[in-house]
């Protein structure tokens, strides 16, 4: 799994005009899945977004972490994240995971961060065209590959 993590001040993301998730203060995750992607995947990547510490402390420190600050989390599916383009001009998305595969450890992505988090964990649809609005609080931005365990 690769995930692009966004510290947020607010997202929402809206299909066909209608607004599917909406969080305010948190993290935005655009979660792309590969066919080697398990459910161990899910699972060490869900502990690693709730746990990490990207949100400031009294001090102004990164110290505190989603968990710590009650914070939202949307999780917007997103094959291209899986793109290669070292071939020509066109991006190929072979190593993306088709949606028998993808969309069982979408699901279970979203259940497990829910069982972490306070807070009711947001979501884009798997395979719609979505519109994703953000302010990028910081900015903070961080790539996760849950193959790389970096």
């Amino acid at each position: 799994m690769r995930v692009v993590v966004q510290r947020v001040s607010e997202a929402s993301v809206k299909i066909d005009g209608d607004v599917s998730g909406a969080i305010g203060a948190g993290l935005l995750v655009l979660l792309g899945i590969e066919d080697a992607d398990t459910q161990a995947d899910v699972d060490w990547l869900v502990g690693k977004l709730v746990k990490m510490r990207i949100f400031s402390d009294d001090e102004g420190k990164m110290n505190r972490s989603l968990q710590d600050i009650g914070g939202g989390l949307l999780v917007v599916s997103q094959f291209t994240l899986h793109a290669s383009t070292k071939k020509g001009n066109r991006p190929s998305f072979i190593k993306a995971a088709r949606p028998d595969h993808a969309i069982p450890l979408y699901e279970s992505f979203i259940a497990t961060a829910q069982k972490e988090l306070e807070t009711e964990v947001q979501s884009g649809e798997f395979g719609a065209e979505m519109a994703v609005s953000l302010v990028n609080d910081g900015p903070v931005t961080i790539t996760i590959d849950s193959q790389a365990k970096e």
